[in-house]
């Protein structure tokens, strides 16, 4: 077998060397011919000898070992008892299966084998696993793995994402200088500031063009991703789990397995890179999508919050079903003794007092005009005034005898203690076996604090746990849906996208908002996996109001819903939600499978949002006027993605109501044009003066 390894596939490559002894990633990014003179290859990457340092030139490889001459974070960090922190691992076994390569490499001396696998996925997507196994007959402490890809020297900014419960994942770009910038979470989970990706793009790389190079964590606790410039003036950019202390301590013969640090190259600007992951979750066969259609969703929380009243529930379900939802989910206040959200927590019976008769009648209404029934449960958490709590304040997360403080008057159970994991799940599946249940909203609402068991940090085995009983549900009742919701918008992650079906995208429903939350989200989570929902006419988070146009175009985007009091929706409202919800319908297909497009602008007033079908042959897109132009006549709308030598039939669609103008008259081309995509992505079409807050519909087909 050659020293030289090459990777290729859909337009990617990736070159890994052994001659050294270490594997060294050579190249990752566009594709790469076949490689012939691959001797001459390796030359070309060996360091010159400058002044004022090492005598002969080293070969920085994966490991980034401090006994080859690497100054900076080395990939595996851990020691044995103040021993064996520094580390050389010599190659022992390559392994290469089609476009998956594995290296396995051993310390003799720290008694430590290392574990490297690379695999290109058919869409081009790296995924890098790494673990460490301790072979000496002492503890090893890890303290952590860290995934590190080499990026050109011409990477010139860094473009993540950051923000807030209710703002969730807006984009921040800054240039990459000497030195590390470094993102990381702490909250035991992936929280709302959380990057749910970062790139190191080239000078002139945008969401439509150019190279960028991304890395992303399949993880759904603490993390730290980063890029970083050395002084020698090499680039990298990296991911791995963010290890408390002592979290942990190997065993004799005891492995520790990094979670997947999910890579991604694109020389189509951030576009491609997200539809290349968007590629890769769909090829799973148990990806919603390749099971059945996303269905429209209704969830009552913002129209009747705790007032859990049948008939009220049963009228909602009537005007539900009118409008064509397919989903019914019961939110909040449906157990124990949740009246509001202090107390309850934990207890996952049905209330006698809101339900004596339990739930039965209410699905059995739901299930009657045609819809599917859901449910919301917190199952990690637990509030004082609850059964469980007096019974077991134990099973809590703590630390040193304290009661961490309150966060929304909740405590977190700790998973990883077997009693506690049993009585969530046997509660939970109780419900889930006695009533018929499609789907259910998981929701996350507090941070971790003093995430220890037994005295030891474990916010690892709280997401392992998670994971695992999200699996035990799926297993005991097939074809149920899981809705992973943290607080709205925080849990989103390429780990999680495993075990749940739906992400809920953020506790906001004001459309504004959501404009850039839900189109920043859907950067690496496809947009079907992502819940989308009419909010109500005034939203309850920012009191903001809004048109029903505007709503009902912005939650097309995603996997669609409702959070509205529908019966307050008078007759034409109904009538436009009719034709909203007729429309998803017909056009999830392509909403859920075609590549999604965010165009580049000049101005940021506006978005132009959109998706491609695979083969090109149609599109919608989406103009959404945020605020105010800066010009009386806004820059033209560039229709990006399609086929440049196609001819393409333009037109505005209106199945939420037409968008409201500040103009006498529209774009000529409203009725329709027939243009090439050349022409449509060049020069594009005149916008029209919309007022702010408000968004249309273009649909494009193929001629």
């Amino acid at each position: 077998m050659s020293n030289t390894i090459h990777l290729s596939q859909a337009g990617v490559s990736v070159v890994i060397d052994t001659t050294s002894g270490t594997p060294a990633i050579l190249h990752w990014g566009k594709a790469l011919p076949a490689i012939h003179n691959v001797d001459d290859l390796v030359l070309t990457q060996v360091e010159p000898t400058p002044h004022c340092d090492f005598d002969a030139p080293q070969t920085i490889g994966i490991w980034r070992e401090n006994s080859r001459g690497f100054i900076g974070q080395p990939t595996l960090v851990g020691a044995r008892s103040g021993r064996d922190f520094s580390n050389q691992f010599v190659l022992r076994d390559t392994k290469v299966d089609g476009n998956v390569a594995t290296f396995i490499s051993v310390d003799a001396e720290a008694e430590l084998e290392v574990l490297a696998r690379f695999e290109l996925t058919a869409q081009g997507v790296l995924k890098v696993s790494q673990q460490v196994t301790n072979l000496g007959f002492t503890d090893y402490r890890v303290d952590g793995i860290t995934t590190f890809l080499p990026v050109p020297d011409y990477t010139k900014s860094v473009l993540d994402f950051h923000g807030r419960w209710m703002r969730e994942r807006q984009p921040q770009r800054q240039e990459i200088r000497v030195g590390t910038w470094l993102r990381e979470g702490r909250e035991g989970r992936t929280g709302h500031d959380a990057t749910t990706i970062q790139f190191a793009l080239a000078e002139a790389a945008t969401y439509e063009r150019g190279e960028v190079w991304g890395l992303s964590l399949a993880w759904s606790g603490n993390s730290r991703q980063l890029v970083e410039r050395t002084a020698i003036g090499r680039t990298s950019i990296a991911a791995g789990e963010l290890l408390l202390a002592d979290e942990v301590i190997l065993k004799s013969n005891e492995t520790y397995e990094a979670p997947v640090a999910v890579a991604v190259y694109s020389n189509e600007g951030v576009n491609g890179a997200s539809h290349r992951l968007h590629q890769m979750l769909r090829a799973r066969a148990n990806h919603p999508t390749n099971i059945r259609p996303r269905p429209i969703t209704l969830n009552v929380w913002e129209a009747v919050y705790f007032d859990h009243d049948f008939d009220k529930l049963s009228a909602l379900a009537d005007a539900a079903a009118e409008i064509g939802v397919e989903r019914f989910v019961l939110d909040d206040g449906w157990f124990g003794s949740r009246r509001d959200d202090k107390s309850g927590l934990g207890d996952w019976v049905v209330s006698a007092d809101v339900w004596p008769e339990g739930l039965g009648k209410l699905v059995n209404k739901v299930k009657s005009v045609g819809m599917e029934f859901g449910l919301w449960f917190e199952g990690e958490m637990v509030n004082a005034d609850s059964d469980l709590y007096r019974a077991h304040p134990d099973w809590i997360l703590h630390a040193g005898g304290r009661v961490p403080p309150t966060f929304r008057d909740q405590q977190v159970l700790d998973l990883a203690h077997e009693g506690a994991f049993e009585h969530v799940f046997n509660q939970v599946n109780a419900i889930l076996s006695e009533y018929d249940i499609a789907y259910i909203k998981w929701d996350h609402n507090r941070v971790l604090t003093e995430a220890a068991h037994l005295g030891q940090a474990a916010v690892r085995r709280q997401v392992q746990a998670i994971y695992r009983m999200f699996d035990q549900f799926k297993a005991a009742h097939p074809g149920l849906e899981i809705e992973s919701c943290a607080s709205g918008g925080a849990r989103i992650d390429l780990g999680m996208v495993d075990h749940a079906d739906r992400f809920w995208t953020s506790d906001n429903n004001d459309a504004l908002e959501r404009q850039s939350i839900n189109r920043y989200t859907s950067i690496v989570i496809p947009p079907e996996m992502l819940g989308t929902h009419i909010g109500p006419t005034k939203a309850h988070s920012t009191r903001r109001t809004h048109s029903h146009t505007f709503r009902a175009v912005t939650a097309l985007w995603g996997h669609a819903g409702l959070e509205w009091d529908l019966t307050e929706a008078n007759a034409e409202e109904r009538e436009l939600l009719k034709s909203w919800a007729a429309y998803y319908k017909s056009k999830r297909g392509l909403l859920h499978s075609g590549k999604t497009i965010r165009a580049d602008q000049t101005e940021t007033t506006s978005f132009i949002h959109g998706v491609v079908s695979n083969d090109k042959s149609e599109a919608i897109f989406m103009y959404a006027q945020l605020t105010t132009s800066d010009y009386s006549r806004p820059a033209n709308i560039r229709l990006t993605g399609l086929d440049e030598n196609a001819e393409y039939r333009v037109r505005v669609v209106e199945p939420a109501g037409p968008a409201t103008a500040m103009q006498l008259l529209p774009p000529k081309w409203y009725a329709g044009v027939q243009l090439s995509g050349a022409l449509l992505a060049t020069v594009g079409l005149r916008s029209p003066v919309l007022h702010p807050e408000q968004a249309m519909l273009i649909e494009v087909s193929r001629v």
